[in-house]
């Protein structure tokens, strides 16, 4: 049985009550350039994404949840992308909404919960991530968590400082079959 719950927060859906926290982190322009958001979102369209985030990853190929304290609080967001059932692979992404409550291990939390949730309840064969090659903190996070660094994408991410490199990561399930 796989628990989407930790010793320090849980993984839960998208709920309507998200819309707030939603809106101000799709907004978020400190994010964009990781994001590939272009434009900002408004509530509409945001309560649009929620009334369908209960659809199927199978059908969307993808599934966001939302990290939350044990006093539900909602700090950050957890992704699964691009699922590719025919591969038995997803990207995974994830923020921290707040600085102040990065490093404090939330972010490591959810990324174990949600690794043995792929691979034990969607059977993925692997795992990967992008991450830019200035980011160090999430670059340490995801290689202490057993993550690989298979690359590095030259000028992939356009900003407005010029062309960012950008690292691929990806975890093998070993016990797959």
């Amino acid at each position: 049985m796989v628990n989407l719950k930790g010793k320090h927060i849980y993984l839960r859906a998208l709920e309507p009550k998200d819309l707030d926290f939603l809106y101000k982190l799709e907004n978020d322009t400190s994010i964009w350039e990781i994001s590939g958001t272009l434009k900002p979102y408004s509530k509409k369209v945001l309560r649009w994404y929620l009334e369908n985030a209960h659809r199927d990853i199978y059908d969307v190929k993808q599934l966001r949840l939302c990290i939350c304290t044990p006093e539900d609080s909602c700090v950050g967001l957890i992704d699964l992308f691009d699922f590719d059932p025919k591969n038995q692979r997803a990207g995974m992404g994830l923020v921290i909404s707040n600085p102040e409550d990065r490093n404090k291990g939330w972010g490591a939390e959810a990324i174990e919960l949600l690794c043995d949730y792929a691979f034990k309840v969607l059977n993925l064969h692997q795992l990967y991530a992008n991450i830019l090659e200035e980011n160090t903190a999430s670059t340490h996070l995801f290689e202490k968590l057993g993550f690989v660094k298979v690359g590095l994408k030259k000028d992939w991410i356009r900003s407005s400082s010029g062309y960012k490199n950008e690292f691929l990561f990806q975890k093998i399930n070993s016990h797959a079959s």
